[in-house]
């Protein structure tokens, strides 16, 4: 057993980050690099990444020896930037089965990262913020949010709140792009924005790790004359900060 999970806590919950796991190793990478951010943001609390699938360990098995060690409670962070079936039924099913198979513990999940009740976050923005000024030299006239996907039609509404807010905040016009199931493409959509006479298009990833999907939007993107594209979110401090509000605002009051 690892120093993590070394006696009953008194104070902060231990938190356990869930991301959804990627066959690219630069996902869990961007995972474990976002949980050292998190602890280095708030020193004393332990935080410790898991994935519900292609990397270990699972979030069951992260709650199971957290509560054999003592650990009384957790809260578990999803790292999803939209509320569709990982959230609403992988991570509640991990959890269910942690507690069925375990000592007792109170585990609360937080809500995803992306808008929550509607609301979208302003630590959010500024991380797309902050990693669009990383790629962008100069201003920018129109954007794409470029998004991994999902048939779920509200979770692609929340993208489109975003989408909004973030265009409304840099004064440009933002449209949405997916990288798999929901149209349009990120190369499609930077090319009507073009053919509308925008010259300086820049594409926002709305990603938290880097993976075959960003790499998609990269080459798409600049195939159709982006004239720059963002990094994922990865470990920005911007990102650490929103996932310890989610922490903060998920523990009894």
């Amino acid at each position: 057993m690892t120093s993590a999970f070394a006696g009953a806590v008194v104070g902060a919950a231990p938190v356990v980050l869930v991301a959804h796991g990627s066959r690219d190793p630069r996902a869990a990478g961007a995972t474990r690099a976002l949980a050292r951010a998190v602890e280095a943001a708030r020193p004393g609390t332990t935080v410790l990444p898991s994935w519900l699938d292609h990397t270990e360990p699972g979030p069951t098995g992260v709650l199971r020896d957290l509560a054999a060690a003592g650990h009384p409670r957790a809260v578990l962070v999803p790292l999803l930037l939209t509320a569709a079936y990982h959230r609403k039924v992988d991570i509640p099913a991990a959890v269910a089965a942690a507690r069925e198979s375990g000592p007792p513990m109170d585990v609360r999940i937080t809500d995803v990262l992306g808008p929550a009740d509607g609301m979208v976050d302003g630590a959010l923005l500024a991380g797309l913020r902050r990693r669009l000024a990383e790629a962008a030299a100069g201003p920018v006239d129109a954007l794409v949010l470029a998004a991994a996907g999902t048939r779920d039609p509200r979770a692609r509404g929340s993208v489109g709140r975003v989408a909004t807010a973030l265009g409304a905040e840099l004064g440009v016009p933002c449209r949405v792009s997916y990288a798999s199931a929901a149209p349009p493409a990120a190369g499609v959509a930077v090319a009507k924005l073009r053919a509308a006479g925008a010259r300086r298009v820049a594409v926002a990833a709305y990603f938290l790790a880097p993976g075959l999907f960003h790499d998609r939007v990269l080459a798409a993107a600049r195939d159709a004359g982006a004239t720059a594209v963002a990094a994922p979110l990865t470990d920005a401090p911007d990102l650490a900060d929103l996932v310890l509000r989610r922490v903060d605002a998920a523990r009894p009051r």
